[in-house]
């Protein structure tokens, strides 16, 4: 008698060539299927600038506000197993940049996406870093809750306030440096007689790796806060007489301690005066001050966006950190070495 054939051996032939075939579409799917990179409105500008560097297309996201202003978020194309990258920095208005981050990894943690990683250049709350006073807040460790809370899996950031920040954190943390930009920049411009100065005794680590690529010396300015954003300069540490003093900060706020700064360095000899940040927080009449004071050049980078008067400022020179943080991101999302990039 014959014996019956069944069909069951075809149907697990087709069943292998469907699996290899989607096996086959996973190997050759493009970067940008793989990683998105997404943007808030903080910054928007330089999150077109790493997609350009990245060879890829920003990534598709509604955010408005309801009429009590109240954010609304939509992420508007598929995210479902993708490597996801948020840009955002926390600057002004920094309430709601930060909570318009919160809201864009929720949705995104939602919207299954395998990994988030929140792109901040610029740190908001990172000056409250420690309780130096009786009953004060310490909100970088906040922010650093408000973010793992939110299921943030990876945080990218650069010149924290202040280094140890990355201790808040229990997730990844990447912090880069803006100093190879700045650097650069200072190279080329072959000042005469150049020696670097640091504008407190928190900022003379930063101050030395500058001048420890450039092969100059350095120079500390003593100072003491009586309060926030008010600061008298007291003394000059090391030798400016007749030389190029050129001022390294983390960032430009009301830059009354920037605009002091540069004026005692010019009465203790200094023939001229430059200053470099790494963010450009320029609130109230700090554009008012540079301008008016003794400072030839500023040179910052786009960590925040310059506004319109800082874009016309002949003394704010703006340098773009885009390819450092595209670089960045790629190796991240690689499973790469970041460390090169490191200062």
């Amino acid at each position: 008698m014959r014996r019956f054939e069944s069909s069951r051996p075809s149907h697990t032939v087709a069943r292998n060539t469907f699996l290899r075939g989607n096996e086959l579409n996973r190997k050759v799917r493009t970067l940008e299927e793989e990683l998105k990179v997404f943007s808030g409105n903080s910054n928007r500008e330089l999150a077109e600038e790493i997609c350009q560097y990245l060879n890829i297309e920003l990534g598709g996201i509604l955010i408005s506000k309801f009429s009590d202003r109240e954010i609304y978020c939509q992420v508007q194309e598929n995210v479902r197993g993708r490597d996801v990258f948020i840009i955002q920095s926390t600057c002004s208005p920094v309430n709601d940049n930060l909570m318009e981050l919160l809201i864009m990894i929720d949705a995104f943690k939602r919207a299954s996406a395998k990994r988030i990683t929140a792109v901040m250049p610029y740190y908001g709350y990172a000056r409250q870093d420690r309780k130096d006073k009786p009953r004060v807040p310490i909100t970088a460790k906040l922010v650093a809750d408000l973010l793992s809370a939110a299921n943030t899996d990876r945080l990218l950031t650069m010149d924290l306030h202040a280094p140890q920040i990355q201790g808040f954190f229990n997730i990844p943390v990447d912090h880069l440096f803006a100093a190879p930009v700045i650097v650069d920049y200072i190279a080329k411009s072959n000042l005469p007689d150049l020696v670097l100065v640091s504008p407190d005794a928190g900022g003379v680590e930063r101050t030395r790796a500058y001048a420890k690529r450039l092969n100059v010396p350095i120079s500390i300015v003593d100072k003491r806060r009586e309060k926030p954003n008010v600061a008298e300069v007291l003394h000059i540490i090391g030798d400016v007489e007749g030389k190029t003093a050129f001022i390294v900060d983390d960032m430009v706020d009301t830059a009354g301690t920037l605009t002091q700064t540069a004026q005692a360095l010019k009465e203790g000899g200094a023939a001229r005066v430059y200053a470099c940040a790494s963010h450009p927080v320029l609130s109230g009449s700090a554009i008012q001050r540079i301008e008016e004071s003794v400072l030839e050049k500023v040179v910052m980078t786009n960590s925040i966006p310059f506004s319109e008067r800082a874009k016309r400022s002949p003394k704010l020179i703006h340098l773009s950190i885009a390819p450092l943080f595209g670089e960045a991101i790629k190796r991240i999302h690689d499973n790469a070495s970041v460390s090169s990039l490191f200062l």
